[in-house]
């Protein structure tokens, strides 16, 4: 059996039309304008801090190239040190340029030339 209730009449809301409210809409511009400051302070900082990182792990690159050449600095003075020692040049001019000491008859000397 069906009752009086059973039945449903159609709606037409066709011809309804919805005002539009202007407080909630004034509301969401509102939210909407906080939280893009609040992005894009948060996207700032982000960006600060990236490049913070970039130029610390620069600092330490450069430094690190610092130290590894005023290492090999003083490795070459030792070297210039050892190679300037009288005896060894003098070995080394007689034995791989055929250099002679002078003969002592043979030299001039300024206050001679005068």
């Amino acid at each position: 059996m069906r009752s009086a209730y059973a039945f449903r009449k159609p709606v037409l809301n066709a011809y309804l039309v919805r005002q539009r409210d202007r407080r909630r809409h004034r509301e969401l511009l509102q939210v909407l304008a906080v939280v893009l400051t609040l992005g894009g302070c948060l996207l700032g900082y982000v960006r600060l801090h990236v490049e913070l990182l970039k130029t610390g792990y620069r600092v330490q690159e450069l430094e690190g190239r610092l130290h590894e050449a005023a290492r090999r600095e003083r490795f070459l003075m030792l070297d210039v040190k050892y190679l300037e020692r009288p005896e060894l040049v003098e070995r080394r001019a007689t034995e791989e340029l055929g250099m002679q000491l002078p003969d002592p008859e043979r030299m001039l000397f300024e206050r001679e030339v005068r």
